[in-house]
């Protein structure tokens, strides 16, 4: 069985006294989209922010490629391979969308053809400050941003929040191509339809914990489980 990209294990994560994550496991592999689900203050977040750094974990866990990184600081895991579409975007408003490309750019990482190919709307706007931009273009920019670091783990938190079907249609073809790329994706989403369509693999939270862990398949055949922990 190959190692899995990304691993968490048992991992306990705290904000002050408040204990968020109370040992949570998941695996993410590279050519796959892991998602993880759940509603809101379930966990997600959090667990994204301790992944990349910036909320050490007091206990547990955390590898990729084998190599432990929980705790080490959020620039040495970008180096080490991972990026991340942050929720809200993180763009810089008074930054052109062809700075933004270039001061993230790394050997290695998509061409900027390559990006103007998947979103044609980047090179339109390329001397436009990023805060002139729609919310649907500043997700497109900021999944670019990511691209361009080459990345061996792309994680995204809530990238289709707040967007407009067009866009949300472009997150999913965007997200296949970087499976397809080989590229190993970690779906931080509340969009159910999205998780069903494209994962490989489905992890649900709920106050901390991992409530469910299964294939697309697998949590269709579970309503209950949809009922109660994402309330569809």
């Amino acid at each position: 069985m190959t190692a899995p990209l990304l691993a968490l294990r048992d991992v306990h994560a705290y904000y002050g006294d408040s204990h968020i994550l109370q040992g949570i496991s998941l695996a993410a592999g590279g050519g796959q989209i892991t998602c993880v689900l759940g509603r809101n203050g379930a966990g997600k977040t959090t667990a994204v922010r301790t992944i990349m750094g910036f909320v050490p974990p007091r206990a547990g866990a955390i590898t990729l490629d084998g190599r432990e990184i929980a705790g080490a600081a959020p620039h040495r895991i970008a180096r080490a391979g991972v990026a991340l579409v942050p929720q809200g975007r993180g763009i810089f408003p008074d930054l052109t969308v062809d700075q933004h490309l270039a001061l993230a750019r790394r050997p290695g990482g998509w061409a900027l053809d390559r990006i103007h190919a998947r979103f044609p709307v980047l090179r339109e706007r390329a001397g436009q400050p990023g805060g002139l931009l729609s919310g649907g273009e500043q997700q497109m920019l900021a999944i670019g941003r990511a691209l361009v670091m080459g990345p061996r783990l792309v994680i995204m938190d809530e990238p289709t929040e707040g967007l407009a079907p067009l866009f949300v249609a472009r997150v999913r073809e965007i997200l296949v191509e970087m499976r397809e790329a080989g590229l190993g994706v970690l779906l931080v989403e509340q969009n159910l339809a999205l998780a069903l369509a494209v994962a490989d693999r489905i992890y649900v939270l709920n106050k901390g914990r991992v409530v469910f862990d299964g294939t697309p398949a697998d949590l269709r055949a579970a309503p209950e489980t949809r009922h109660h922990y994402l309330g569809v």
